[in-house]
């Protein structure tokens, strides 16, 4: 039988600790709350002394953010799960950068969801540069960059750097200023979600979004997209007009 996973809730608001606790009673089963934290202070010295499988970690605190946590750790042996009343862009934040997160007021279903994702992914180490496009992002208020992997290694990508995005059939590949290209794992719906408030970016075709300050020229004739490194995109007929009030607008 899997054990019960060890977890600390660390949130300034003792309303909002006792809620977190008594939603996740409800999953006495598959996890256990050891401590009820009101600061990031006391949540270092219980990880450290109870060293929890999974810490639930409000964002807005006094003294410490809880972004800054696992600063105090040069091991960080446990998962982490923010809680917010972030909307919008923090969502799209934690999302491009892997972690997970809740949302304030919690959702029963979005939790329970959290929880399965914990036991299915236990114990894994956060990664140092998906955590900093993390803290890059909440702090600007603005995703701007993206990790990506290569050459077995992974790298924090500009989307200022992005020329295009490309669609080939369930995945995406990422067309970058210096000339590399990225394989992702996301539909092109993903992406063209994750930019839509950033007007730099256009899905001009079914196939292609396109960054703005990469366009060279683009043909009414054959509806083609000149941009930089040579690429060429489609534009849709359907997407015309709007393009043309994006570009040159």
């Amino acid at each position: 039988m899997q054990q019960r996973l060890r977890a600390i809730v660390v949130d300034d608001e003792e309303s909002a600790r006792n809620i977190l606790y008594n939603l996740l009673q409800t999953h006495k089963s598959d996890i256990e709350v050891i401590s009820l934290c009101e600061n990031v202070e006391q949540a270092v010295v219980q990880i450290k002394n109870l060293k929890p499988d999974v810490v639930f970690l409000d964002i807005e605190m006094p003294n410490y953010s809880g972004l800054e946590l696992v600063s105090f750790f040069n091991d960080v042996f446990f998962d982490i799960v923010f809680v917010t009343a972030y909307q919008n862009f923090a969502v799209k934040a934690f999302e491009i950068a892997a972690f997970d997160y809740l949302l304030k007021p919690i959702e029963l279903s979005r939790l329970e969801n959290t929880i399965a994702n914990l036991k299915e992914k236990r114990n894994k180490e956060i990664d140092a540069l998906n955590y900093q496009v993390l803290k890059e992002s909440l702090s600007h208020k603005k995703v701007q960059k993206m990790v990506v992997q290569h050459l077995g290694a992974q790298k924090a990508l500009h989307f200022s750097d992005v020329i295009a995005i490309e669609a080939n059939e369930s995945y995406s590949i990422i067309h970058e200023i210096g000339g590399m290209q990225y394989t992702m794992s996301k539909n092109l719906k993903y992406f063209e979600t994750l930019l839509e408030e950033n007007g730099e970016f256009m899905r001009v075709h079914k196939s292609w979004i396109v960054n703005y300050h990469h366009i060279l020229k683009y043909s009414n004739a054959d509806y083609s997209i000149y941009l930089s490194n040579n690429i060429l995109a489609k534009l849709s007929k359907y997407k015309k007009a709007e393009f043309d009030i994006w570009y040159k607008g």
